[in-house]
């Protein structure tokens, strides 16, 4: 629920923006708002988590978003929308961290690899099927009602899933009434709102200034770094920064960021291109990605059950066939140009998919396997703080070179489009060099590290 908001709303920006009459500022805060608050919680919700119970914040986060999906369903207004999208944010962040601090919490070490694997493949399957269910709402219900159901959609799931929660997630071991380092948690939210600000505004803040808040954010993020190593020496810290001389866990987080930056781009182009440059309705451009969801869901649950024999061998693996489906996909759309394109693109982005599928669930359970269950969620959520920001990085530099490519072509799609691709690809190459970086510098088997405690 939380994941497929990310990319549901994709499809319906025009919907929305007829029926509320947004400015282009207000659409991107729709969208932007909702990942800068996502981000913005992670942390925090994950030490909170790890400190007072996970079962309660899980609850009270799907508490929390489901109120605020139905709060953006009912939106009379832009600044109601974008109110509503931020507290969806937050509340996702809440959610998000436990569900693996409960995985490392339920699970023995290598147990731990098949409910990630369901875990990525929700993942995959969330973001990709995104524009596929916007559009299959718009078509039905219509573009002036449709947009509404996609936010109404969360409230049968979040109430079903709230009492399951109530049901069937232990409460756990009692929790020690620990500091939770407020101000640990002030400089990192400042430093995260700081970075991700000029990334996810990028096309609306013109101008290089911009970039002078980002690096403000960086000096902050110091700042914190340097607080953590001195709290930490007599106190329980938001971030064990000690996790980071793990190089299971330091690696691992680098490549989770550098594929999300390649990984949620592609659906942000992609749609775009179809919709605009090939005339595809809402619905068909759903229909084009739903090849890469259902690689994506496949090869996870594969995944999951066979990481620990194949290790990070797997996630170098999943990471060339990323690059081997997206490279075909340019040669697919350049070889049948039109509408057919995006047809002809199905089984590249297959391919793309069923490798992806390969590298989300597989490298979050070895960047995870030497986590001590105690700092599980605060572990789990810089993970995913990462992924944010890793999205937020891809978005505004596949975005910019995107519109710019777009700009200067006098509105030919194509050009922008491949332009963009490759940038994309480049990106999961990047990502592909740390995982043979872990492979070649191992000092262990994969299946050692993830048998221990």
């Amino acid at each position: 629920m939380t994941l497929l908001d990310v990319s549901i709303v994709n499809v319906a920006l025009p919907s929305i923006r007829d029926e509320l009459h947004l400015s282009p500022a207000e659409l991107q805060w729709v969208l932007s708002g909702y990942a800068l608050t996502f981000g913005l919680l992670l942390v925090p919700a994950g030490r909170f988590g790890d400190a007072r119970g996970r079962r309660n914040a899980f609850i009270v986060g799907l508490i929390l978003f489901t109120l605020a999906s139905a709060a953006a369903g009912l939106a009379p207004s832009a600044l109601w929308l974008v109110v509503a999208r931020l507290v969806q944010g937050a509340a996702a962040g809440i959610v998000n961290p436990q569900v693996s601090g409960l995985i490392q919490q339920m699970f023995e070490p290598k147990e731990r690899g098949r409910p990630f694997g369901l875990l990525g493949a929700t993942i995959g399957v969330s973001t990709a099927v995104g524009p596929l269910l916007g559009g299959v709402l718009i078509a039905t219900i219509g573009p002036a009602d449709g947009w509404r159901w996609i936010f109404f959609l969360n409230i049968p799931i979040g109430i079903v899933a709230v009492w399951l929660g109530r049901k069937w997630i232990p409460v756990g071991e009692q929790k020690r009434q620990e500091s939770l380092d407020p101000a640990g948690v002030g400089l990192l939210g400042l430093g995260v709102v700081l970075v991700l600000l000029p990334l996810v505004q990028e096309r609306e803040w013109p101008g290089s200034g911009k970039w002078l808040v980002a690096a403000a954010g960086v000096l902050v993020l110091v700042l914190f770094v340097l607080w953590e190593r001195w709290y930490g020496r007599s106190r329980t810290a938001l971030v064990d920064l000690g996790l980071f001389r793990v190089r299971s866990y330091s690696l691992g987080a680098l490549i989770g960021l550098l594929y999300f930056a390649g990984f949620t781009t592609i659906f942000f182009i992609y749609t775009l291109y179809l919709q605009s440059g090939l005339g595809y309705s809402a619905l068909e451009a759903g229909l084009a990605v739903t090849p890469f969801a259902v690689g994506s869901a496949v090869a996870s649950a594969v995944g999951g059950r066979f990481v620990q024999r194949f290790g990070r061998h797997m996630v170098v693996g999943g990471l060339i066939a990323v690059v081997a489906g997206l490279v075909a996909t340019d040669f697919a759309l350049e070889l049948v140009p039109g509408s057919g394109g995006g047809w002809a693109a199905a089984l590249p982005l297959l391919v793309a998919g069923a490798g992806s599928g390969f590298v989300i669930s597989p490298n979050q359970t070895l960047t995870l396997a030497e986590v001590p269950v105690a700092r599980a969620g605060s572990a789990g959520a810089v993970l995913q703080t990462g992924q944010r920001i890793g999205t937020a990085v891809g978005i505004a530099a596949v975005g910019a070179l995107f519109f710019s490519r777009l700009a200067s072509s006098q509105g030919d799609w194509g050009p922008a489009f491949r332009g963009a691709l490759w940038l994309t690809i480049s990106f999961v190459v990047v990502a592909l060099i740390a995982a043979l970086a872990d492979v070649f510098t191992a000092r262990r088997q994969p299946s050692d590290a993830l048998a221990e405690r």
